[in-house]
Order: C-alpha cells, then sequence, then structure tokens
C-alpha cells in the first residue's frame, strides 16, 4: 500500500519576453524543477518572443512536494545562458484548483538569494538537566547544495543563531557536499520558550566580496523539546522581498494538475480488473450491460483521455488490448446513424486507439517517417505556396520582376512538397510487414466491424476511412508537424522548417481523407498540389487492403499478446565521448574517447561509426543510476555518469561526454525513460569521480564510501510511457467510478445478468459491491494514517509560515528512514549552475 503523487505539468507557451540578443529576439527553453529537483528542459525555441513548446512530462512522486517552479532561459551559444525569468506554483496552490491551473502566468525576476537547493542533516535538543539550560545543536552534513562559485562548487559553512548570539562552524572548502561534524551549544534564557526561534543557515565563503547566502531552515524552540531530534531538512530561502514586476518579463500559459491517490496491493482490484474484462472474457454478455459500459457512461470529456490510458495499460498487461478496442468501437458503432461522422469526436474508442497507437506503434512510426524528417531538417529549404507570406529575400533572385520571382518561389515550393510528400507516402505504402501484428489485427477487426454496420455500396469509403482515419489523421500527420512530441527529433523546428512541416502534414491529412480536394475555403493556394493527391489516394487504399490481410483470432478466442513482444527500438543514437570510471586518472585529453552510442529499449551499445561493430554494450536492465556529473569534475562540463551492475554484482560507471547541455538533458532524458522500469535502482551516488584517493564531490578518502548524493528522485515519464503498475491504473478508473457515481445507484445503464460461469447478481449490484470493498479499504488505510506516533507540533499560524517544522522533514526516498541514512535515501539530482 502506498500513497502516490501524480503530477502532470504541461508546458505550453510564452508571450512576450525579453530579447536578450542583439538581434532583438531571444532562443528560449524552460527548465522544470520540483522543490531543488530538475526533472526536465523543454527543448529550444529558436528566434522567438512568443515561443511555443507544447512539451507535457508525467511526474510519479513517492510522496508529494512543497513547489513546483518553472525557469524561462535564453540559450547562448557563447558564455552562460541567460535567466529570463520564473513561475513558482506552491503544492497548496496547485491542489487548491481540483481541475489544475491552466492559465497565463506572468514571469518573475529570478535573485540568487531565492534561489537555493539541497538539505541539512541535523541533531537537535534543549538539555533540561542542569542550571541554566542548553540549546545543542549538530550540525553533521549537508548534500546538494548550490555551486556558488565558477569552478561548480562551494565553501560551505554553517551559522547558528539563537537568543541573540549566533556561531559558525569550519569552513569546508571546494564542495557541496559538506561534512561538519561540529556541535554549537547555546545557553537558554529562563522562563517560557514562547517565540523564540533557532535559526541555521548555510553560507558559501568567499575570500574576496560578500559571503553567498546557500538557504536556512527555521525553528520554534519548543518544538525541540522534550527530546532530541535528528534528520534531513530542506533549505529554503529568505523571505521574499521581490518587487512586482508583472507583465515586464512576459507571460509564461502553463498547464498543471496534481492528483493525490492512495495505491493499494494489487489483489484489492482484482475484482474490479475482473469485472472490467468480462464482456471480453465473455462476448455472449449483452454489450450494454457491463462495467465498461458504465465507465464509458460516466466519463466526461475532460477525462477521456486518462480514462483511455488506464484501460489500454490494464488490458495490455491481460493481453487483451485488441479486444478491447474492437468492444470500444462496436459500442460507438452502434450508435453512429451517419458513416461520414464515424471516429470524429474524441470519444472513448477514438482515445484508446490512438493511446494504442502511441503505446504499440511509436518504434514503427520512427521507422517510418524519421528518415525523411531529418532530411527535411537537415535541407532547411524555404517552402511557401501562400502568396501572402512568400519572403522574397528567402528565395534565390532569378528576375527583378516581382511577379516572376513570386512565381518562381511558388514553382520550387512545390516541386520540394512534391518530393517529400512522395517520399513519404513511399515509406508509408512499403511499411505493411514492419506494421506492429497488434495494430494490424485491431485494423482488421475495426475494418469487419464497419462493413456489418455499413455493408450499403454507398458507404464502401467508410471500410479504408475508419482506418485512415486513424492511422493518419491521428497518427501519421500529427507526427509529421511536430515532430518533437513524437520524438522523431529532439529539438522543436525552426520557422522555416516548421512551415515545411505544415503543408506536408495538410497534404498528408486530405490524403488520409481518400480524395478531399485542397484548395477550397481560405486556402486556394493549395490547389497546386491536388495533381499528386488521386495516384496517393489509390496507392494508399491498397496500402489499407494489405494492412488488414493477416490471420488472426476471432474475437472472443485467444488474444494477440501485447507490448511485451516488442522488438528492440532506438531510443537515441549520437556521438559522445565516453570514459570508464578507471581511466579518470589519465589526463582528461587521454580519457574520453569518441565513439557513436545508440540506446534502444534493449541496450546502450558504442561502435566506432554509426553501424560499425559493437564494441562495448550495457543491458538496459542493468543499469541502477542514470546522473549528471558535477560541474568542475571534468575540464569539460557536461558530463554524465550511467552506473550499472555487472553479472558478478560489481557496479561500473560509465562517464559520458556531451557537446552541450540541451544534448545533456536529452541523453538523461532518454536514459531515464529507458530505466523507468528497473527495480533495483541505486539510491545514492557520487556525483564526482575518486582522484587522488578521495572523491572530488564530497571530499571522502575512500571509493566505497556511499554515495553522498540521492539519485534521481521522481519518474519522469511522458505521453508514450509505461504509467506506473497495474494498481495505479485501476485506482485511477476506480477514482474516476466512484467520483461519477458519488455512492448513488449505478443506473438504467447497467441491467445486464452475470457472466454465465461467474457468481453474483446483475453486475450493477457486483460494481457496487467492488466499489464498496475499495471504499472500505481505502478508509482502513486512512484510519492508520490519522494516528501516527507522536511528533514535535508543526509551525503553524499566527507564526511565521514556510517554516519546517520537526514533523516534516525533507521527505526520504526509496528504502530510507528521516533518520538521516544516506546510504538507504533517494536524492534529487545535483544542481548545474545558479538556479538549476
Amino acid at each position: 500500500m502506498a500513497k502516490t503523487t501524480s503530477l502532470r505539468c504541461r508546458v505550453l507557451e510564452g508571450k512576450d519576453l525579453p530579447a536578450k540578443d542583439v538581434s532583438g529576439s531571444s532562443d528560449p527553453y524552460c527548465v522544470v524543477k520540483v522543490d531543488n529537483e530538475v526533472v526536465a528542459r523543454t527543448a529550444t525555441v529558436w528566434k522567438s518572443l512568443n515561443p511555443f513548446w507544447g512539451e507535457e512530462i508525467t511526474l510519479l512522486l513517492p510522496r508529494g512536494f512543497h513547489s513546483l517552479t518553472i525557469y524561462v532561459l535564453d540559450e547562448d551559444t557563447i558564455g552562460q545562458d541567460d535567466v529570463i525569468g520564473k513561475v513558482s506554483l506552491s503544492h497548496q496552490q496547485i491542489s487548491a484548483e481540483p481541475r489544475g491551473v491552466d492559465r497565463w502566468l506572468s514571469l518573475a525576476p529570478v535573485n540568487p538569494d531565492q534561489e537555493v537547493q539541497g538539505e541539512i542533516h541535523l541533531e537537535l535538543g534543549v538539555l533540561e538537566q542542569g542550571h541554566p539550560r542548553v540549546l545543542r545543536c549538530h550540525l553533521i552534513e549537508a548534500r546538494d547544495l548550490a555551486p556558488r562559485d565558477p569552478s561548480g562548487s562551494s565553501d560551505p559553512f554553517g551559522r547558528v543563531s539563537c537568543c541573540g548570539h549566533t556561531l559558525d562552524t569550519a569552513v569546508i572548502k571546494k564542495t557541496r557536499f559538506p561534512h561538519w561534524d561540529e556541535v554549537l551549544e547555546f545557553e537558554l534564557p529562563e522562563g517560557e520558550l514562547g517565540e523564540a526561534v533557532l535559526s541555521v543557515e548555510v553560507w558559501d565563503w568567499d575570500i574576496v566580496g560578500k559571503n553567498d547566502f546557500l538557504g536556512r531552515v527555521e525553528f520554534f524552540l519548543d518544538t525541540l523539546c522534550p527530546g532530541p531530534t535528528r534528520g534531513w531538512f530542506q533549505l529554503l530561502p529568505f523571505s521574499s522581498t521581490t518587487e512586482d514586476h508583472r507583465g515586464q518579463l512576459g507571460a509564461l500559459r502553463l498547464a498543471v494538475r496534481l492528483l493525490e491517490d492512495t495505491v493499494l496491493p494489487q489483489h484489492h482490484y482484482q475484482p474490479l480488473i475482473q469485472l472490467l474484462t468480462e464482456p471480453i472474457l465473455c462476448p455472449a454478455q449483452s454489450p450494454e450491460g457491463t462495467a465498461l459500459a458504465v465507465l464509458e457512461e460516466v466519463t466526461s470529456g475532460e477525462s477521456r483521455q486518462d480514462v483511455a490510458t488506464q484501460l489500454v495499460k490494464i488490458f495490455s498487461e491481460q493481453g487483451l488490448a485488441v479486444p478491447l478496442l474492437d468492444y470500444l468501437t462496436t459500442r460507438e458503432l452502434a450508435r453512429t446513424t451517419d458513416p461520414n461522422t464515424l471516429f470524429r469526436s474524441n470519444s472513448l474508442a477514438s482515445k484508446s486507439m490512438e493511446q494504442f497507437m502511441k503505446v504499440v506503434g511509436l518504434p514503427y512510426l520512427h521507422e517510418v517517417l524519421k528518415p525523411v524528417v531529418n532530411r527535411i531538417f537537415e535541407e532547411k529549404k524555404y517552402v511557401e505556396l501562400d502568396p501572402s507570406k512568400i519572403e522574397l529575400s528567402r528565395g534565390r533572385r532569378i528576375s527583378f520582376k516581382g511577379s516572376l520571382l513570386e512565381a518562381q518561389v511558388q514553382e520550387s515550393s512545390l516541386e520540394l512538397l512534391k518530393g517529400y510528400l512522395g517520399d513519404i507516402i513511399d515509406a508509408i505504402v512499403g511499411s505493411v510487414d514492419k506494421c506492429p501484428l497488434p495494430m494490424r489485427v485491431a485494423f482488421k477487426q475495426l475494418r469487419r466491424r464497419v462493413e456489418e454496420r455499413f455493408p450499403l455500396a454507398p458507404h464502401e469509403e467508410v471500410r479504408y476511412f475508419s482506418i485512415s482515419g486513424f492511422l493518419f489523421l491521428r497518427f501519421f500527420a500529427p507526427a509529421v508537424l511536430t515532430p518533437k512530441l513524437f520524438r522523431l527529433r529532439e529539438q522543436h523546428a525552426e520557422p522555416c522548417t516548421g512551415r515545411t512541416l505544415l503543408l506536408l502534414a495538410k497534404a498528408l491529412q486530405t490524403i488520409g481523407n481518400l480524395g478531399l480536394q485542397l484548395g477550397h475555403g481560405k486556402e486556394p493556394w493549395m490547389a497546386p498540389l491536388n495533381a499528386v493527391l488521386p495516384p496517393s489516394v489509390t496507392r494508399v487504399r491498397a496500402f489499407l487492403d494489405a494492412l488488414v490481410t493477416v490471420e488472426s483470432p476471432e474475437v472472443g478466442e485467444a488474444p494477440v499478446p501485447q507490448g511485451h513482444s516488442q522488438p528492440s527500438a532506438t531510443i537515441k543514437e549520437g556521438p559522445l565521448h565516453t570514459c570508464l570510471d578507471g581511466g579518470v586518472a589519465l589526463l582528461p585529453r587521454f580519457a574520453f574517447k569518441k565513439r557513436h552510442f545508440r540506446l534502444s529499449t534493449q541496450a546502450l551499445a558504442c561502435a566506432k561509426t554509426p553501424g560499425g561493430q559493437v564494441l562495448s554494450s550495457i543491458p538496459v536492465e542493468q543499469i541502477q543510476a542514470v546522473e549528471q556529473v558535477d560541474k568542475g569534475t571534468f575540464q569539460h562540463p557536461h558530463v554524465l555518469q550511467v552506473v550499472a551492475q555487472d553479472d558478478t554484482g560489481q557496479l561500473h560507471t560509465t562517464y559520458l561526454q556531451c557537446k552541450s547541455a540541451p544534448e545533456l538533458w536529452q541523453w538523461l532524458w532518454a536514459l531515464r525513460q529507458a530505466t523507468s522500469a528497473n527495480r533495483d535502482m541505486l539510491p545514492t551516488c557520487h556525483p564526482g569521480t575518486f582522484r587522488s584517493r578521495r572523491w572530488t564531490c564530497c571530499l571522502q578518502p575512500t571509493r566505497a564510501a556511499p554515495g553522498c548524493s540521492r539519485t534521481h528522485g521522481t519518474v519522469v515519464l511522458g505521453e508514450w510511457s509505461d504509467l506506473g503498475d497495474t494498481a495505479v491504473a485501476a485506482q485511477s478508473l476506480y477514482g474516476h467510478l466512484r467520483a461519477a457515481l458519488a455512492g448513488g445507484p449505478v443506473g438504467s445503464v447497467v441491467a445486464g445478468p452475470p457472466c454465465p460461469g461467474q457468481a453474483g447478481g446483475p453486475v450493477g449490484d457486483r460494481l457496487q459491491e467492488v466499489l464498496r470493498d475499495l471504499d472500505i479499504a481505502h478508509d482502513a488505510f486512512a484510519h492508520r494514517q490519522e494516528t501516527p506516533e507522536p511528533a514535535p507540533s508543526p509551525l503553524r499560524a499566527p507564526r511565521p509560515p514556510a517554516r519546517p517544522s520537526l514533523a516534516s522533514p525533507a521527505q526520504p526516498g526509496r528504502g530510507g528512514d528521516a533518520g538521516g541514512d544516506t546510504e538507504g535515501t533517494r536524492g534529487r539530482q545535483p544542481g548545474t549552475g545558479c538556479i538549476l
């Protein structure tokens, strides 16, 4: 049983950003932080003050969090990136809006004294024996402090203040992970402690100029009695005194939603899963009298995507995803009277098919479209058909007459579009054997159901459009339009390339509509492309016929396995410089060697050249940590480490050097996505290297010293990923059903009898019983949570907010406790700059 917090954040767009480059524009990107942990970086949008990112991340947090912060920065080729501003949302602000935050938010300036990170390990207590009383403050260590020096490190010392007295610890130089192990004592005055406050601050010592603030934590003295308390505590900034800069730095549009839930052990959800899968395993049951029918009936437009995602997850685990799609599409066909509107809406059937294609067909999509998309990005040709948007300066000047130049630009653009479009159609129609078997079976069953529902000759086109509507309009065309969102590219397209992709996506949608002409309405300039449409449509029809010509079991027989038998797919590849942990004793110029790396769903492999013989390979299942290396550890700042365990149980670290910060984050993201299902990830690691008989990060003198930094604490998932296990998916569906039914009767939608051979009464009664049993299990868990062991009182109003109490220390990670067990806690990504 576990309490989970799911945070979904969509970084949509920005507007009215300030210009940071001499050209009068900016190259903005966003960095997403949860508390002190950097969890994501968006792509850079080049030369824009009104950028569109449209990127979504899902974070599964083990315990909740304090705040979400999105920084907007301007990428610079030379020098440090410029900070534009930030948007911060507290846990309370997000949870106060059940439907989430979805609006424009003004950017605030970034104050270095507000940008703190890390935690401090303290043991605090008041010694009551003797006269006078003594406050004993044991500053043990700190971790993941912000780097304040140009070397990427700090020289931290602790400062403790109480009752008008201040004491400092020693300075530990060149580390973000200081070990002080110093005890500072204060004599307390007689009488009640009242509002007396203990302040523990961490500073970076500078030999020239003033010291830099690294964070602080405060306690009311009356919370420290009667006994000593020990734990890790999150460092917090000074109270904000920033002036109102609303509107001066631009704005950011975000969609953020927080879902907090309690996931019970999986066996609690088996009755619910059994009810949901019953109409698939027992097709003789009435389609209208099932738990799936209830779920579809109560699912609103806002929640259809989430319900579809969870259904595809549960049924895929059971090997029943294809029969699920057949069931949902059959129900929608029964409700459809006009075949021209079939699957046009965002129904549960449409969303489920779309999610199924994303999960099963992503490697197929990459194999088909990636070569053409890459060529379009690399060639950067100027393409434009709209006369009102043609930029004469972008085209090659052929004549001094504007009309001739405009005609030439349109002609060359038309030829380029025909070439690109022809290559895309060639790749698609030649991919029948590459399409995953589950997709082909799902389309075959879809065509069969459509032919049964609309058998007349005038509706012959529907059997083609029912498939092309999904495959072209919801799969191929969106991927061409926004390759970044489908992981075909790691960066958004520049405006010129983006325009080419938009025109190609329009043409591809028209082909998917099987014969509708371009150039009608507001876009008559698209009409010249109509000449290539009929041959393409003819080829697509033949492709669809071949796609559904596949052997498959009848509905209700043994299902087609989903997902687990997929071939190894490439997630990311490219050149990197690499070095094993034994090679760092060499000079840096000799330690790192250039290699071509390929990350697949199975392994991280390297060769001397693309397609060359594999020199070494790390199975993905053996990777136990993927972390960024501290700046200053090597001469090059953009280094990450991959820690893997071999067959003998030994840990080995491989260092990968990237050419830039964006490339570093792309590899971090890809590796963490690939290893998100790994069970035995390390709770801690060293963000430095062992050199000259000590660790460069924490200065520990033994190689076997436990990791000083907690590893990446959140699971970052994309739209295509496996969003948790079956229990998490089932809990989400239970929440949807319980919220929709609100304890009332299921209603007339469920009237069917149970499946033959199943015990119990009508499905509606059984569903209510299953929901009641889950209610009872959740109530029992909540009751246990309401009676915790005694703990020090939290800091509440009217006392100053934002001060942690001893009842709420920094949340430990997997396998840890609040007592400061470094080896048993899960950590956060080390910082990489003033705010990262």
